[in-house]
């Protein structure tokens, strides 16, 4: 019985050991979201700039560079591919916009949902615009589907810069690639402090 016990023991013991040695703390979590943005970008040539210097360009970065902007208040990297057509969304103005997408994680660079090449369903987005704030909610879709109705923070930065009107002519819509930290990013990215890569479409 004494036996038994201790061999009962010894095994509590190295159940509670094991369990402390893979436990990581927030911050743990957080160094190791660190080191993948900084090795994505290292290994996907990205060359970043700063907020001054992306003013100093007139608010585009050079795809020709791989230039994504750091944005130091939110934390997320963007990069304008296209700065799109028709207007900028006004102060006061509602609207309703069709979103195409790939989600990849940056921890593990898998993709995890998209529907890029997909022309007749796209994600449905209804956005407002008050000041320089702007709120909005998925009103169909797979982000709305796989997640919730709440739309990540880092996808709303990029609306101080793009336009959203129809294609035009001579102006295609709006395409911006960005690195999102688990702290703009949805429900999931927030819980588990996983960065994710996007490349997002909007188009009224």
């Amino acid at each position: 019985m004494k036996k038994f016990s201790f061999i009962l023991v010894a095994l509590l013991a190295a159940f509670v050991f094991s369990a402390c040695n893979n436990y990581e703390t927030y911050s743990d979590q957080k160094e190791k979201e660190r080191k993948a943005v900084k090795s994505f970008i290292q290994r996907n040539g990205i060359q970043e700039i700063s907020e001054s210097e992306f003013k100093q360009n007139g608010y585009v970065t050079d795809t020709a560079k791989n230039e994504y902007v750091y944005l130091n208040n939110s934390g997320v990297y963007m990069q304008i591919v296209r700065k799109g057509s028709g207007t900028p969304l006004q102060d006061g103005e509602n609207a309703t916009l069709y979103i195409r997408f790939l989600e990849m994680s940056i921890l593990d660079t898998t993709y995890v949902i998209y529907n890029y090449d997909d022309p007749y369903d796209p994600d449905v987005m209804s956005i407002s615009r008050s000041g320089n704030n702007y709120t909005a909610s998925f009103t169909s879709g797979l982000m709305l589907e796989c997640y919730s109705a709440q739309v990540p923070t880092g996808w709303l930065v990029p609306f101080n810069y793009i336009k959203v009107g129809p294609p035009s002519e001579t102006e295609d819509i709006a395409k911006v690639r960005l690195i999102v930290p688990h702290t703009q990013g949805h429900t999931a990215a927030a819980s588990e402090v996983v960065p994710f890569y996007y490349e997002i479409t909007f188009q009224r």
